[in-house]
């Protein structure tokens, strides 16, 4: 059981470019930290803006102990707030996702508007003010149609370098146009941190991920070139070549595709938009689009892939003719949700413009193999004899990234002003 000393301590110690130790995906006191320090005070990415397509619509979802729900209003507008009665704390809304009118809790008959603000309490006497007794709000930010929450008082301001560096990658894709064809929700048994870390590397992918790596390419996640025999060298040289070329190709037709880093940033991110094998259309089991009604204003399908990743808990995926959108959110030391959510053109029609089955296939294996890669991980670092090991500076800088912004969240977190302390 860690003490906050303790705690204080592995942050300060951490070495750059190992994993972490053992305590920090298992002890019960580090997550609560987590908790406190990265999910409660920074940018957090919640739903895509087509779970709540029309007014009234309401999507809940769990940070910790905390329940939120999100809701658009007539002015189409989406707004949060804490999902807890002001009367007595009952719990408002349990759906995970549902359609209302007004917000009333069900216990005591005390009701909210879209904004918020109480507007019915019987039997609260004439000095009553219901003024006073409105929902707690949260802060809401639509980029492009991703939804992101803070649950701080004061939210960190730099999602406004993000929201403008990644608008004009993302709204080509006209997510605020789309449906939802498809979600699901995976427990993976390991910790949030693993899930993470999983997430963003590709190293692994070769040999285990025989879905994943038929459109996507292991070259284009990092590779160390001295260790490649003549065909691989081969392969990845046409790759790269591939890529330089479709970068300029799209960037004409006014697709930002080069890369943005900024995964150390408070509001960390990243993005890049890669060529896919084969017809180098969508993330499929042929290569070609899942759905035959393009997004957007798209009149040509080989788009490739767009690859946006956020700090602390998503990546998403933008095609010609979809969108994958995923989320993270803790449920335990050992036990972390993965949502995924993936998005067509509102106007497709499945069974005519898409089968569900083609566009999900990919994805829908590849989560399950990740969570059993997670699965063995957590027991790994469970292990008395588990130490921290190093991270290939070829293929895992991603991952480096995130766990540094991590401790750097955490130092900050420990002592306020001091984010360097992990490196003293």
């Amino acid at each position: 059981m860690p003490s906050h000393e303790d705690i204080r301590h592995l942050v300060r110690n951490r070495v750059p470019g190992l994993t972490l130790e053992a305590p920090f995906y298992t002890a019960p006191e580090i997550l609560e930290m987590d908790i406190e320090a990265i999910f409660n005070r920074h940018w957090i990415f919640a739903a895509a803006g087509p779970e709540l397509p029309e007014p009234g619509d309401c999507v809940t979802l769990e940070v910790g102990p905390a329940s939120i729900l999100l809701l658009r209003g007539e002015d189409m507008q989406v707004r949060g707030f804490r999902n807890v009665c002001r009367h007595r704390g009952a719990r408002l809304i349990e759906a995970r996702s549902t359609t209302i009118g007004n917000i009333v809790c069900r216990y005591h008959g005390w009701s909210y508007s879209e904004d918020g603000a109480l507007i019915h309490a019987e039997h609260m006497g004439e000095d009553f003010d219901r003024s006073c007794h409105g929902l707690i709000p949260v802060h809401v930010r639509d980029i492009a149609g991703l939804i992101f929450i803070c649950l701080a008082e004061e939210a960190p301001e730099d999602i406004d370098e993000m929201a403008a560096a990644m608008e004009p990658y993302l709204l080509p894709h006209d997510l605020a146009n789309c449906k939802v064809a498809l979600q699901s929700e995976l427990v993976e048994e390991g910790n949030w941190k693993l899930t993470l870390e999983n997430n963003r590397e590709c190293y692994h992918c070769e040999t285990n991920h025989p879905q994943l790596t038929v459109p996507l390419s292991e070259f284009g996640f990092g590779f160390s070139p001295d260790e490649l025999d003549e065909r691989r060298s081969e392969e990845a040289s046409a790759y790269l070549a591939a890529v330089e070329e479709r970068h300029a190709y799209w960037q004409s037709c006014g697709l930002p595709s080069s890369e943005v880093n900024r995964l150390r940033d408070v509001t960390g991110f990243r993005a890049m938009r890669l060529p896919l094998l084969g017809a180098g259309e969508s993330h499929t089991l042929d290569t070609r689009v899942a759905s035959k009604k393009l997004l957007g204003r798209f009149r040509e399908a080989a788009l490739g892939g767009l690859s946006f990743w956020t700090q602390p808990n998503s990546w998403h995926h933008f095609m010609s003719d979809h969108v994958v959108t995923f989320s993270v959110l803790p449920l335990g030391p050992d036990r972390t949700l993965v949502r995924t959510t993936w998005l067509v053109h509102k106007d497709a029609i499945e069974g005519q413009d898409y089968k569900t089955e083609q566009l999900a296939t990919v994805w829908t294996m590849t989560n399950q193999e990740d969570a059993d890669l997670v699965r063995i991980g957590q027991l790994g670092v469970s292990d008395p004899a588990y130490r921290p090991g190093p991270y290939s500076p070829y293929t895992e800088s991603m991952v480096e990234a995130f766990t540094g912004w991590y401790i750097d969240r955490m130092a900050e977190h420990l002592e306020p002003g001091s984010s360097a302390m992990a490196a003293e």
